[in-house]
């Protein structure tokens, strides 16, 4: 299973990468569409960032009680079956339009949080991205600024949509009480830059 439907399914609609760990949706139609417009809606779904996963992959591979206290915590993954049953129905949702599926690329969020997600949705599709860091929705506001771009809070996806689909995309997420936001866009010039609203700077 992959996006929530059998694998050849999904192979056919996104053009899917078929590995066990992640859902890189990329549909065939992302580089046709995209030039109809110079920007496109980016967007997290889901739950909102924590301080989880911090170290991550890194953590994972350390001996227990070789790190700090701090950073051991951090790297606890805590899931939300709840906001990854919302985000599946969403899922589920646009990709039963067919054509008409609001959804033109999907990403999981994993390893390395939105600063591994974001760059790779966009890349894959040729493009850039500009992204502003308060957009992103943060139950734990102290956090850095490279703490919020790094964590890897669970049950989250960062996609995109083109303008014309984001009312269909928006209605289909209340419907299934999804939360979403649109953290930034996606670009033709393929550079990325990362704002910061409250510090006045770009950290990335």
């Amino acid at each position: 299973m992959l996006c929530g439907m059998p694998t050849t399914a999904a192979s056919a609609i996104f053009g899917c990468d078929t590995s066990a760990d992640s859902i890189s949706a990329v549909p065939r139609r992302w580089p046709e569409t995209f030039s109809t417009s110079s920007t496109r809606p980016v967007i997290v779904l889901g739950g909102p960032a924590m301080n989880i996963g911090l170290g991550g992959g890194a953590a994972s591979s350390m001996t227990s009680g070789q790190s700090v206290e701090d950073l051991d915590f951090a790297s606890v993954q805590r899931d939300n079956p709840e906001m990854e049953r919302r985000c599946q129905e969403v899922i589920d949702r646009c990709w039963q339009l067919g054509e008409q599926n609001p959804i033109a690329f999907i990403h999981d969020v994993g390893a390395g949080g939105i600063s591994n997600a974001f760059p790779e949705l966009v890349n894959d599709g040729g493009r850039g991205g500009r992204f502003e860091l308060r957009n992103v929705p943060n139950d734990e506001p102290g956090m850095a600024p490279h703490e919020i771009w790094s964590n890897e809070s669970q049950e989250r996806y960062v996609l995109a949509v083109s303008a014309v689909d984001f009312e269909r995309f928006k209605a289909i997420c209340e419907r299934e009480r999804c939360p979403f936001v649109v953290v930034g866009e996606a670009t033709e010039e393929t550079h990325l830059t990362v704002t910061d609203s409250h510090f006045a700077n770009t950290p990335v």
